[in-house]
């Protein structure tokens, strides 16, 4: 999407904390008109031109104050980012059915309704620019977050299938695919509710993998100028944010199989 004199309306779920955060504060920067969208306004640190904005990605009623709010204030959204979400950490067995259900209504069912709430006031508008934050785990098996992964792995086909839908009114979807950013993990990510003493060995190794990995990962800064290139560097569907991704996004698409597959074990530490 191009920019405007102005640079628009951009309304980022998320913000509280990480890439949301850093994503919110760069646009601000940049003159974009930033609303902030978190769960809690009154526990969140403020950013210089950033109104933060109560939302609940799972709750319709949530969601449609939010939007809005934001439409009352600004009379459009250029940019809805969608960067609300959470992982669960533990093989797919040891996470309850409730577990997976609760991800899904944040990761997919949250990001949809964003969407849906967005929609209608981009289509009046004839523009508008929806940037869902996906992950290498899109695209690649995360061994021990099955259900991470099975999210972001929805989250890339609805986004594609998306953008061919509402590209008649202007509209555009673009995916943003980091690799392990180095957050504060406990603030999104839960533990896999039962343990299976059958994996302890092997989940350990991994866990230790995926820590080392973010605790080597670059800043969430990096993502946000990732998601501001998407937004003013003409379209594209898919930004890999970072060299890892980029270098893994290409292993994926031109890489055998069985050479994929090696490579992710031997990234994971796994047996």
């Amino acid at each position: 999407m191009s920019t405007t004199e102005t640079k628009g309306t951009a309304l980022i779920t998320g913000a509280s904390t990480g890439i949301g955060r850093a994503t919110a504060s760069l646009l601000a920067r940049k003159g974009y008109n930033v609303f902030g969208g978190v769960r809690s306004p009154e526990r969140v640190q403020p950013m210089p031109g950033v109104e933060l904005v109560r939302v609940d990605v799972r709750d319709d009623v949530s969601v449609k104050a939010c939007v809005d709010h934001v439409l009352d204030r600004s009379r459009r959204i250029d940019v809805l980012v969608n960067n609300a979400g959470y992982s669960i950490i533990g093989a797919v067995e040891e996470t309850t059915i409730e577990q997976a259900q609760a991800l899904f209504d944040t990761n997919v069912f949250g990001v949809m309704r964003m969407i849906r709430a967005v929609l209608p006031a981009m289509r009046q508008a004839h523009l508008g620019l929806i940037v869902n934050i996906s992950s290498v785990a899109g695209f690649l098996p995360v061994p021990f977050m099955g259900l991470y992964t099975s999210s972001k792995h929805a989250l890339e086909g609805l986004s594609e299938s998306l953008d061919h839908e509402v590209r008649q009114f202007g509209i555009r979807v673009a995916l943003v695919e980091p690799d392990f950013i180095n957050t504060p993990i406990d603030t999104n990510t839960q533990e896999a509710a039962e343990r299976v003493a059958a994996y302890s060995e092997q989940s350990g190794r991994t866990a230790s993998a995926i820590m080392g990995k973010l605790k080597a990962g670059p800043p969430p800064e990096l993502v946000a100028e990732t998601i501001l290139r998407s937004i003013e560097k003409g379209f594209r569907l898919r930004h890999p944010a970072g060299k890892e991704a980029g270098y893994l996004s290409v292993v994926r698409r031109f890489m055998p199989a069985t050479m994929v597959d090696r490579g992710v074990r031997k990234r994971f530490n796994l047996t």
